[in-house]
């Protein structure tokens, strides 16, 4: 796959994943392709890299990742950085021989036990394209339904529908594991082993689904501790699903493995809405044939013929961009080279797009381009940290899209409320709140099935982006108002959506900065005693991630309650 020497053609773009996926950027392009380019060879830097084959060493997600330098704590994964760093020989020249390109860039361990990454090996400017892979050799699933002809032929033969239906994660995890453990050759990809890229992959994570009791309780959290408990009851539901579908696929595939696959799936796929084939140029060439010998021998007249040509290309255009849209596709995919790229939460330097015209996924850098020896990162999504920690392993300092979900309001100590703010809550305002929906709901035995629904009892959600939301202080002001005030919005919640009068914004801001004060004061430990302990665990090495990675969570969680208390006023 040679470098282009003229302007690149437009390629569909795609967003990394997971809990709240992105769906393909649009920009200003027909039919959801976004037009983004490489500017033409001559006009480019002399210095800018030809593509050439890469292998290199797939990395280990870093236990805590900062936009900011840091003093890294060094925990037991080191080793297992190193020796992963061992075991990819095989992988590297599995990747030169499979046409996986590269320009730029190496994969390196970076500084203070950040785990792997990508390194630019040179200068890089804007749209330099650093990684080129081959679709063939990427794993890909479809929801809500993917069919996948070698797995329900090998693993599902009596019930396909079992892995037609199941969840993306699981689809994947199934392809995983099938090449890992039942069969590595690809038989889309040409009889190609797949072997040295599994063998290449991580084989344990830094996830609170492997921790004990203590350290779920040491996030100090509970939200987070529900989502662990119902991630542990989905998976483990969906591996008893597809066990009980078949037992071929219960005596190769143990739940372990499941798990590993869906571990791997969650931390490595990217998706985007778009689902359609690459460019095909059969269609096309065969009608451009066909309308020469159709004017040529008289058959009709050129608008006739152009006509029909148009109609071709028309269904081309429905088939791959359209359709997918309409009918709410999504794809998930796995890309060997390219998700070894570590998240940062602003700032990326580099891009993963789908290149229509020459079937494969690219890396390529953004604005304003890299410095040698920088690392390039790339977004995931505006994920915050419950979902970094939850699926990725690692936690973000001070990361701009990490929220708080705080206990609903029906959960909220009133009686200090009223004392915080100086006012009473009058009679009906609860009922009208939670005829409303605002007071969140009752906590239940019958937990959700749904792995997405990090908030399903309607928590009061706080985001650093744009603090506490609009929500609840629109409830507050209702539930703190006075008689006259209560009286003048006709007893009805939506005319509290704006402020009704300074004293009762007051009153409302005072009462969430209270709850929210109440939240921080219930923590075990203090924000000093954690960066004390921050700094004993520093002075050590070979600590373990689950001693540390709870530490920070609830370390950046308090901060951000902390910041939110001190902007009500």
């Amino acid at each position: 796959m040679a470098q282009p020497t003229a302007s690149r053609p437009r390629r569909r773009e795609w967003r990394l994943p997971a809990v709240g996926l992105l769906s393909v950027l649009c920009g200003d392009a027909p039919f959801g392709v976004a037009a983004f380019g490489v500017a033409p060879s001559s006009t480019r830097d002399a210095s800018s890299p030809s593509l050439t084959s890469l292998g290199g060493p797939r990395h280990h997600r870093p236990a805590f990742r900062s936009a900011t330098p840091l003093s890294a704590v060094k925990t037991a994964s080191e080793s297992a950085t190193l020796s992963r760093l061992k075991r990819t020989a095989a992988f590297t020249d599995w990747a030169k021989d499979n046409d996986i390109k590269y320009a730029g860039i190496e994969v390196s361990s970076g500084e203070q036990n950040s785990g792997l990454g990508l390194y630019a090996t040179q200068s890089l400017s804007p749209n330099d394209v650093v990684i080129q892979v081959p679709t063939k050799l990427t794993l890909s699933v479809e929801a809500p339904t993917d069919y996948n002809t070698v797995m329900e032929r090998e693993l599902f033969a009596d019930n396909p529908k079992a892995y037609r239906n199941a969840p993306w994660w699981a689809a994947l995890s199934v392809q995983l594991n099938y090449y890992d453990k039942v069969n590595p050759t690809n038989e889309g990809a040409g009889g190609v082993s797949m072997k040295p890229w599994m063998e290449s992959l991580p084989r344990v994570y830094d996830t609170p689904i492997h921790w004990s009791e203590s350290s779920l309780k040491e996030l100090q959290y509970r939200p987070m501790e529900e989502a662990v408990a119902l991630q542990k009851r989905a998976w483990k539901q969906q591996y008893d699903e597809l066990a009980k579908a078949s037992s071929t696929f219960a005596s190769k595939i143990s739940y372990d493995d499941f798990v590993w696959g869906c571990e791997t799936a969650r931390s490595r796929a990217f998706s985007g809405a778009y689902s359609g084939s690459a460019f095909n140029p059969i269609p096309y060439a065969t009608v451009t044939a066909l309308v020469a010998i159709y004017v040529g021998l008289g058959i009709g007249s050129i608008e006739q013929a152009a006509n029909g040509a148009a109609l071709v290309v028309c269904g081309s255009i429905l088939k791959d961009f359209v359709l997918p849209k309409l009918l709410k596709v999504q794809k998930y995919v796995i890309c060997p080279l390219i998700d070894m790229a570590n998240h940062v939460g602003v700032g990326a330097t580099g891009n993963v797009a789908f290149e229509y015209f020459s079937d494969g996924f690219s890396l390529s850098a953004l604005e304003p381009g890299l410095s040698a020896s920088k690392e390039m990162f790339i977004q995931y999504g505006p994920r915050n940290n419950d979902q970094l920690l939850q699926y990725y392993g690692f936690v973000e300092e001070n990361n701009a899209h990490d929220v708080y979900i705080l206990p609903p309001i029906r959960e909220w100590d009133i009686g200090a409320l009223e004392e915080a703010c100086g006012r009473k809550v009058g009679p009906g305002r609860l009922e009208k709140l939670d005829r409303a929906g605002l007071l969140g709901k009752a906590r239940s035995a019958d937990a959700s099935a749904n792995t997405e629904a990090a908030n399903d009892i309607g928590g009061v959600v706080l985001t650093r982006a744009s603090g506490i939301d609009p929500a609840v202080i629109q409830a507050l002001r209702a539930l703190v108002s006075s008689d006259t005030e209560w009286d003048d919005s006709g007893e009805a919640i939506g005319n509290f959506a704006e402020q009704v009068s300074p004293e009762n914004e007051r009153a409302a801001r005072m009462a969430v900065r209270r709850a929210m004060e109440m939240e921080l004061e219930s923590k075990a430990t203090t924000m000093d005693e954690d960066k004390n302990l921050l700094n004993v665990l520093q002075a050590k090495s070979g600590v373990d991630a689950e001693e540390v990675l709870p530490l920070r969570f609830r370390l950046e969680k308090k901060r951000l309650l902390t910041e939110a208390i001190n902007s009500m006023f």
